[in-house]
């Protein structure tokens, strides 16, 4: 097997023109393209500033359906441009029903596959149980002509479970849409453990998992609607291949399209030498079905 894939990660700023937001990913989407991306993935809810840091019902109105006039904009550029798109969209199931939803779209314009957000926050500056109801899709990768993508959402790159579970149902790719960010009051010596930490348990999927992985997280300054310290996003979107290593990484204040080419070949070979899939325990891992042991 030599399968070499060329991924392009879009890192922007997001400011209160949903239309200026769109057409900046779009634009992005376009400079990847012409650099010989085949897949381009753009981060967490990139058409809006990110909203959730307070709770107001008036911002659901912001929510649409899948297929939607948002969905169908991107995958009429899947289908010019001949690219697999990963968007990230704020979906409207159904009335009082909403969900943070990854919508991959195929070169043909065709919605390939989603992925609905399972891991939800509730946390300072991060309101999103007010917003999305828990995924129900499950961990599915999403077949795709560049292969089998394991889409999760941000939140979920905590979790090596999520990350794992995707591995054992072929995916070929991780891929963490994200918008994380600092504090701006926080001392300069947490933000680095924050952003260190952030970027080394996903570099730890990748290992455990011998597959490659890329981040996309937006960047820049957002207030807070209700007059919070606001979040100053830290951007640093990466990709890294099956032993964690770095493939291409973007720096934390200014936007970016990465453009990365991935040997996708090596996942067979690492996981020749590091046959974590091969020594689970399966047998006695029965107490992860549990919240705690007591």
């Amino acid at each position: 097997m030599n399968k070499n894939l060329t991924i392009g990660l879009v890192q922007q700023r997001c400011t209160e023109d949903r239309l200026a937001n769109i057409e900046k990913s779009r634009v992005g989407i376009r400079q990847a393209a012409r650099r010989g991306a085949k897949l381009v993935v753009l981060q967490e809810l990139h058409a809006d500033r990110y909203f959730c840091q307070s709770e107001a019902p008036a911002v659901f109105d912001q929510a649409e359906p899948i297929p939607g006039p948002a969905s169908e904009t991107f995958a009429a550029l899947a289908r010019e441009l001949g690219v697999v798109i990963v968007t990230s969209l704020f979906e409207r199931r159904a009335p009082g029903l909403y969900h943070n939803t990854a919508v991959v779209l195929e070169t043909d314009g065709s919605i390939a596959g989603r992925y609905r957000k399972m891991h939800i926050p509730d946390d300072p500056g991060y309101h999103e149980k007010f917003y999305f109801t828990p995924g129900d899709l499950g961990f599915e990768p999403v077949t795709t002509s560049v292969g089998r993508l394991g889409v999760l959402v941000c939140w979920d790159q905590w979790y090596p479970e999520a990350a794992r579970l995707m591995a054992m149902a072929g995916a070929e790719l991780l891929i963490y849409p994200t918008a994380i960010g600092y504090d701006p009051d926080d001392p300069d010596d947490e933000k680095l453990r924050q952003r260190e930490a952030w970027i080394t348990v996903q570099r730890g999927h990748a290992v455990a998992n011998g597959l490659p992985l890329a981040a996309v997280n937006r960047v820049g300054f957002e207030p807070a609607p209700a007059g919070g310290a606001g979040a100053v996003f830290w951007g640093n979107s990466f990709v890294a291949g099956p032993q964690g290593e770095f493939l291409g990484r973007a720096d934390e204040e200014n936007e970016d399209v990465l453009v990365v080419e991935i040997d996708m070949a090596r996942s067979e070979k690492v996981r020749r030498i590091w046959p974590f899939l091969r020594d689970r325990r399966i047998d006695a891992y029965q107490d992860l079905l549990k919240r705690y042991r007591d």
